[in-house]
């Protein structure tokens, strides 16, 4: 079988858990089957991490659709003739497409014959009257988590769920191990090694929860002092972003107890190495369409506290592999994150238990090849409906 070139479209520059599941994704699918190709409106993170493996990366302006586009219109952007273009000049097999550029990637790979499949990464995409039928043009279309999926569809559904196939995003598990050494960070951080250390990894957002991982900060020093907090991220997308990432550090500045204890380490490609330097790991978002980070720490056998709703409920045994807690609950992130710090023996069975999770239904090999296996079938329900015609 020969190469066949496949294009990553996609509005997002940066590297959240979306950006980096996608570089997770192309890593593991069969180089001597795909050639990957990415189109992004802007450099970018995920355009310099494309280009390090080695892969061709094309970048044009355009504006990402919101979640009341009209397709009749919105299909015949100037953007999705230069994806027509791109197609036909690179001789690509099939487009994958994000929400925000389906309406052009599809449109494009009508007019020139190929497949176009996309994956759904929220729930609050479930289309609006006037696109449900639109929805039912994609080749196929991925849904990140049973909640995404579930949310999408709508109740009842707008189509048939069979048409919605959930791939949940897969950690490297060769990358995120339990033997990861983290004492470098703890010693940029001027953390003791010996020093209890709680983690969080998200981006600033007003929906990650920083202000609830800061409260259960303090609740957690005041009946453990040796203990320390670091939080790595960074990835600001808009002015009301950056407005709540001053706030949440000006809080953390300002407060007695956590400022010397509290560490903001900023962007780090090294997120294996900063749960390596975690005794327990923390989600205190408002929700999770997926929770990639969660997924990572038990890769690596470290215990999870994570807010339950979304996708952390699906990918977290409560009890077994970490707690689940309510959002915005930080009395109850304080609970059961000192429980874990208390119990090094309740961390080692829970982590030992989520490494064993990731393994069996999250590892990246399972996910590139059921992804595989969906290309495959589309490409050749597309190639038999030439022959026909």
């Amino acid at each position: 079988m020969s190469v066949r070139d496949i294009l990553f479209v996609t509005t997002y520059t940066g590297l959240g858990g979306g950006e980096t599941s996608l570089l997770t994704l192309v890593e593991h699918l069969d180089p001597d089957c795909y050639r990957p190709h990415l189109l992004v409106p802007a450099e970018g993170q995920l355009s310099e991490r494309w280009r390090a493996n080695g892969w061709q990366t094309h970048v044009t302006p355009w504006r990402g659709a919101t979640t009341y586009f009209v397709p009749a219109i919105w299909m015949r952007f100037p953007i999705a003739r230069k994806i027509e273009a791109l197609i036909r000049q690179q001789k690509i097999a099939l487009i994958h497409s994000d929400y925000h550029s389906l309406p052009f990637a599809l449109a494009a790979a009508q007019r020139a014959g190929i497949p176009c499949v996309w994956t759904c990464w929220g729930w609050w995409f479930h289309p609006k009257r006037w696109q449900r039928e639109f929805f039912h043009r994609p080749d196929a279309t991925f849904a990140a988590s049973w909640a995404i999926k579930d949310g999408f569809l709508g109740t009842p559904p707008f189509t048939s769920p069979v048409k919605v196939e959930v791939l949940p995003p897969g950690v490297d598990t060769e990358r995120f191990r339990p033997d990861v050494d983290g004492i470098r960070v703890r010693f940029e951080a001027n953390i003791p090694q010996d020093a209890p250390v709680v983690a969080l990894l998200a981006r600033f957002q007003d929906v990650k929860g920083h202000d609830v991982f800061q409260d259960m900060a303090r609740q957690v020093a005041l009946q453990m002092p040796d203990t320390h907090f670091i939080v790595a991220g960074e990835n600001t997308q808009t002015d009301a972003d950056n407005a709540y990432k001053l706030r949440i550090l000006e809080t953390a500045r300002e407060d007695p107890l956590l400022h010397s204890r509290l560490h903001y380490l900023g962007y780090r490609a090294d997120t294996e190495r900063v749960i390596g330097a975690a005794d327990v790991v923390v989600c205190s978002s408002d929700f999770e369409s997926y929770g990639m980070v969660n997924v990572e720490a038990m890769a690596c056998a470290k215990p999870v506290v994570s807010t339950r709703r979304g996708g952390p409920s699906e990918t977290i045994v409560d009890g077994e592999t970490g707690f689940l807690i309510d959002p915005r609950d930080h009395e109850a992130l304080a609970t059961q994150v000192l429980l874990l710090l208390r119990d090094a023996d309740l961390r080692a069975r829970m982590g030992a238990a989520g490494r064993a999770r990731v393994e069996a239904l999250f590892s990246a090999r399972s996910m590139a090849e059921k992804f595989a296996q969906t290309l495959e079938r589309v490409m050749n329900a597309r190639s038999a409906q030439t022959r026909q015609s």
